[in-house]
């Protein structure tokens, strides 16, 4: 029996649709790969800071990253360093003088444990960034700020929030700009 054009075009297609494509993944393993590699690499590049929920950072137009360097956070209720509790805001607003005993001594056992080997001999290398709300007083910063340079930290670094473009562009502008 003589088959039609079309029939014989149906057993051709059905043959060839019953056939399974190998799919080649090594070109997108390969990919991934090379993408995982990027990724791991500029990771490491990016320092953050600690996320502390209940603060509010000021704003500033400083366009400085943050770097490695030991963290004092002051919430509203105690002072932290490296997430270690090392004294209460209202002892030491209601304490005299400015050097805070128990950061200080937090603060010199981190000059041992410092990341930058050529920081624990040259004292104007050692950073310490403080985090603090932006509504913490004056007074309680400089206390902090003068215990840091007792404990032998020459850079004083002080976390803000970048402003963004289009806010900065609004400030100048309403300066007569």
């Amino acid at each position: 029996m003589s088959h039609s054009a079309r029939a014989i075009r149906m057993e051709r297609r059905h043959r060839r649709a019953g056939k399974s494509t190998a799919l080649n993944l090594v070109s997108l393993m390969d990919i991934f790969t090379i993408l995982v590699f990027f990724l791991l690499v500029n990771s490491s590049e990016v320092e953050s800071l600690p996320n502390a929920k209940d603060l509010q950072l000021p704003e500033s137009i400083a366009e400085q990253k943050a770097r490695e360097t030991v963290v004092v956070v002051v919430t509203a209720n105690e002072i932290l360093v490296q997430g270690e509790r090392v004294a209460n805001v209202a002892e030491v607003l209601s304490s005299d003088g400015n050097v805070i005993p128990g950061l200080k001594q937090a603060l010199v056992a981190q000059n041992d444990r410092i990341l930058r080997e050529a920081a624990r001999q040259d004292v104007a290398q050692r950073e310490v960034t403080i985090m603090g709300d932006k509504t913490t007083s004056y007074r309680l910063i400089k206390k902090i700020m003068a215990t840091c340079t007792d404990a032998d930290f020459g850079k004083i670094s002080l976390a803000v929030l970048q402003k963004s473009p289009d806010q900065l562009a609004t400030v100048s502008n309403g300066l007569g700009g």
